[in-house]
């Protein structure tokens, strides 16, 4: 019991709201950076939806998964940037306990959520690649819509309860978080009570939504790998290889600066850093994810192309009509 920390908690005034100390450099270039970023992440992961739907090339499983990690990852930065430029712009840094609660629920369920995506798009690409013949029978339309599905309802009780853990705990004395969102380490640090029920949480909840689904993830790859290494042609080999690397390029940033942030000691030198390592996950993997997508995938840049052309097509016919 940490009775250094909350021994004389009652002599202090209880906390009902937090202050988001974020980045306070330069206010305006700032917001001006993450709206072109926001929109930027919109439009991308937007148009993915919209091609991935309209293109009949492009109803497959491993495109069915992208629209939805495309529509997760515009939801996941909507609960971190908009509040952020309001700050920048307003300068009040002030957020609410419930809306603090509110915003780390999303941010943990969404998280959580594309954490088992990505291991489900992994299992996808085993499939097709080791169990070419059976792929589309083992993994119909009603197996993959499940898959999704499944994604968000393991995350939604886990994070309900983690919130329950967090926000029934007393805060007091500093009500400042050195973030731009409210986040699980930054928040304990401000709870006046013994923590170990919510370290024990936190703890569980990394190993259940970053160590398990990154082993799945990494178990599919060594299987694929082996069965490209089978292939007898170098080209075959090289085409396969490029229908998993865009997948591997987005968990390996997604995981990388995840892994970062949660499962590293939390010492006072290493806090500093988190919110730069936060950036990555939270703005950067959605920021790249249509690049990674696109500029890697031929069927996408076609759809994107018969997309453009078609609506320049209709364009002329009303110009001329």
């Amino acid at each position: 019991m940490d009775h250094e920390r909350f021994k004389h908690w009652e002599n202090h005034t209880t906390v009902d709201e937090f202050i988001l100390l974020g980045y306070n450099e330069y206010p305006i270039l700032l917001f001006i950076a993450f709206l072109v970023t926001y929109l930027a992440i919109l439009l991308g992961n937007g148009l993915i939806v919209v091609v991935t739907t309209l293109d009949p090339a492009l109803h497959t499983p491993m495109y069915f998964f992208l629209r939805n990690l495309s529509g997760l990852e515009m939801c996941y930065t909507s609960v971190t940037l908009p509040k952020m430029m309001v700050n920048l712009v307003s300068g009040d840094r002030s957020i609410s306990l419930p809306a603090c609660a509110t915003q780390m629920f999303f941010m943990l369920f969404l998280g959580g959520t594309e954490c088992f995506l990505l291991a489900v798009m992994a299992y996808d690409r085993y499939l097709a690649i080791c169990l070419p013949l059976r792929y589309m029978t083992i993994i119909s339309s009603g197996v993959r819509v499940g898959m999704v599905v499944t994604s968000f309802a393991l995350s939604l009780p886990m994070q309900l309860l983690q919130i329950g853990l967090i926000f029934s705990l007393p805060f007091c004395g500093s009500n400042e978080i050195d973030h731009f969102f409210c986040d699980i380490p930054q928040v304990l640090r401000l709870a006046c009570a013994d923590l170990y029920a919510n370290k024990l949480a936190v703890y569980i909840e990394n190993v259940f939504f970053v160590v398990v689904p990154f082993l799945l993830i990494v178990t599919s790859y060594v299987h694929i790998a082996r069965a490209i290494q089978r292939m007898p042609s170098a080209t075959g080999r090289q085409k396969t290889f490029s229908t998993c690397s865009s997948h591997l390029t987005v968990v390996s940033l997604f995981y990388g600066s995840g892994m970062l942030v949660y499962l590293c000691p939390q010492t006072s030198d290493y806090v500093k850093f988190t919110k730069l390592f936060s950036l990555l996950y939270t703005v950067v993997v959605p920021l790249c994810n249509p690049l990674i997508y696109t500029l890697r995938n031929r069927e996408v840049k076609a759809a994107f192309g018969k997309l453009f052309c078609k609506k320049q097509s209709m364009e002329v016919g009303a110009g001329v009509g």
